[in-house]
């Protein structure tokens, strides 16, 4: 079981992590802490996620931080002055964790603006009226930007996983001790729940998930995918995809979850595969790669639901 150290799309991963410092576990334990390793989405009938159904940044977040034993505060919404007013404030206790903000917004980036840029999220060290300096785990350390800028990106007016724009996090509290491996055996049972497809969150219509989207995504790629598809799996699904499913599978490894570990390893492989296929436009040999991810979704849902059954 090895596991993939490199860059990689992790940015409300690294992001936390940062907010941590010193006491935060492994970038892989936080992300599969998140869920997003446990399934995939094809949100509307046509945009592929290879993250669960109904699952969103927010609430991965979320639950990573309670599993770890942190509270903090999250506040969204107000005017953008207003907001403004609530980050300065807030940067004058310490960092602060900021999104999702519209990517192709951030004007530091190479390539912007671009109304393609998608969800992000940063760590903002200081803001006042004129400017604002960041770290953006997107290779960004110290980055600075106009404060109207900032504040246009921020708004994430192009997110629809947000009720209210100008979401961030502050005031970050250690409540309680806990190790890796035990956050991470308290998630299994959200893992579970994931991979076994969730009906209680908000969807497009049309979604689908688990097997039945990725049989559909194996479809689309079968007959032609339009070209805003496919740079989104190859500049992002792919990659993102594949390095969750390896960090999920080190983890479980690390618990002692041999079947469950193998099985996700497997599904990281597979996923990892189709990036040069995709890219070169081999597309008979990436729906043939798809329809072998398909299936292995139930049975990681399986392994993990005989391991609890061992266990208790």
């Amino acid at each position: 079981m090895l596991a993939y150290v490199g860059s990689g799309p992790y940015c409300f991963t690294n992001s936390l992590a940062m907010m941590l410092g010193e006491e935060a576990p492994s970038t892989a334990v936080i992300e599969t802490l998140t869920g997003s390793p446990f399934g995939a989405q094809l949100l509307g009938g046509s945009l592929p996620l290879f993250d669960p159904y109904g699952w969103d940044p927010e609430l991965g977040l979320d639950a990573a931080i309670a599993l770890l034993g942190w509270s903090c505060e999250r506040t969204d919404g107000g005017t953008p002055a207003e907001a403004l007013e609530r980050l300065r404030t807030a940067c004058s206790r310490g960092p602060v964790l900021v999104g999702p903000v519209d990517m192709g917004l951030l004007l530091y980036q190479p390539g912007t603006p671009d109304d393609g840029g998608g969800d992000h999220y940063v760590v903002v060290l200081a803001a006042d009226e004129d400017g604002v300096e960041l770290h953006d785990p997107h290779g960004h350390p110290y980055a600075t930007l106009p404060t109207q800028a900032f504040l246009s990106a921020w708004e994430a007016k192009a997110i629809g996983y947000i009720d209210a724009p100008f979401v961030m996090r502050a005031d970050f509290v250690r409540e309680h001790p806990t190790t890796p491996a035990d956050a991470l055996r308290r998630s299994l049972p959200a893992a579970e729940r994931w991979l076994a497809g969730r009906d209680d969150l908000p969807v497009p219509p049309g979604t689908l998930g688990g097997a039945a989207a990725v049989e559909a995504l194996a479809d689309m790629v079968a007959h032609g995918l339009p070209p805003h598809v496919r740079t989104l799996l190859t500049a992002f699904g792919v990659r993102v995809g594949a390095r969750r499913l390896n960090d999920a599978a080190t983890c479980l490894h690390e618990l002692g979850l041999s079947h469950a570990a193998s099985l996700a390893q497997g599904q990281a492989r597979i996923l990892g595969g189709l990036q040069y296929p995709l890219l070169h436009g081999d597309d008979q040999a990436a729906a043939a790669q798809l329809r072998r991810l398909a299936p292995t979704y139930a049975q990681l849902h399986a392994a993990l639901a005989a391991a609890r059954g061992d266990a208790s």
